[in-house]
């Protein structure tokens, strides 16, 4: 896995963002409707229209929003009032937050109950996680959210019912107690995302795990008399790994971009209600840098994801390498 492959990874992530901003781009502007709210005078919102560019023709108004973005000019967000990169900068520490503890429940919960089952296949404890995982997994996010707000939120009141402080006490952290309330706060969406995700986690990494288990070097380490608990540690897993680094490169760009119901339903001011509000207000400039990220995300975490791959089986970087040397 060489420079000439990351080279080419890197050419062909630059053309899938620049597909998907060039195709939000002309969607939102094609649809039908103007950013302009319903109760505002025609003649204002004519003038609002003049001096954003909005009057303009589609490949014009294109080109000029390509010219800003090459300056680093993400545009101003008509509904906020403010330019768009300081709009999507307050967003940015929330979403991080919401999408890192989800990541590690999803994870560390899922990576365990996978090896458990693997362990114990086909034994009572396994058909019942394998059954219990699939339940949860079939639950739809935003049902399994609106559920646990309403136990745990509206009637034991446990876990505060949204936001990501204490309005307050808290609208700046700047104290233990305010981290303390932050971190209060996170628990209701970050397990609602976690816990759907570890599920699937749970169910990826028991198949990874069962298929190690048939090849002839971990055959050959239970016929030495190899201790189960390192075959399992040293052998299984360590192989099976690849599967985890494939799913946590899909995994975490989903996280950080895609809770968009999950933030909407706790009120949590991450990237992904900032979009969906700005789809609603057809926020043309905010909507278009949201995807931008959102793309941008995915392509590097899938990136990420082939990188450590290649880093943890060196046959796929022979792999990599051969398939850029031109055959006969």
């Amino acid at each position: 896995m060489g420079a000439a492959w990351l080279l080419r990874r890197l050419v062909a992530s630059i053309a899938i963002i620049f597909a998907v901003v060039t195709f939000v781009f002309i969607l939102i502007h094609v649809a039908p409707g103007r950013p302009c709210p319903e109760n505002l005078d025609p003649a204002v919102c004519n003038e609002l229209n003049r001096q954003f560019g909005l009057d303009r023709s589609i490949p014009e108004q294109y080109w000029r929003y390509l010219v800003a973005l090459a300056h680093g000019n993400l545009g101003y967000s008509f509904a906020d009032g403010r330019p768009v990169r300081a709009v999507i900068a307050g967003t940015i520490p929330f979403t991080f937050q919401l999408a890192g503890a989800a990541l590690l429940l999803d994870f560390l919960l899922g990576l365990g109950l996978g090896i458990s089952q693997a362990v114990r296949v086909n034994r009572l404890p396994d058909v019942v996680l394998g059954n219990v995982t699939l339940f949860i997994y079939s639950l739809p996010t935003f049902w399994l959210a609106l559920l646990l707000l309403l136990v745990f939120g509206e009637k034991l009141r446990w876990f505060p019912v949204g936001g990501a402080s204490d309005p307050v006490l808290c609208s700046v952290v700047n104290s233990l107690y305010c981290v303390g309330d932050r971190l209060w706060h996170t628990v209701l969406p970050a397990f609602t995302l976690g816990l759907v995700g570890a599920a699937g986690t749970a169910r990826f990494q028991r198949a990874a795990m069962l298929e190690v288990a048939t090849q002839d070097y971990v055959r050959t380490a239970r016929a030495k008399g190899v201790p189960e608990r390192r075959v399992v540690l040293r052998h299984q897993l360590r192989n099976a790994l690849l599967s985890f680094i494939t799913r946590f490169g899909l995994a975490f760009p989903f996280l950080l971009t895609g809770a968009v119901l999950i933030e909407w339903i706790f009120a949590w001011p991450g990237m992904g209600r900032l979009a969906f509000n700005a789809i609603l207000s057809r926020d043309y400039p905010l909507v278009t840098a949201t995807a931008l990220i959102a793309s941008t995300v995915v392509v590097a975490g899938n990136l990420l994801a082939d990188i450590l791959l290649g880093i943890a089986d060196p046959r796929l970087r022979v792999r990599a390498d051969t398939d850029l040397v031109p055959t006969a």
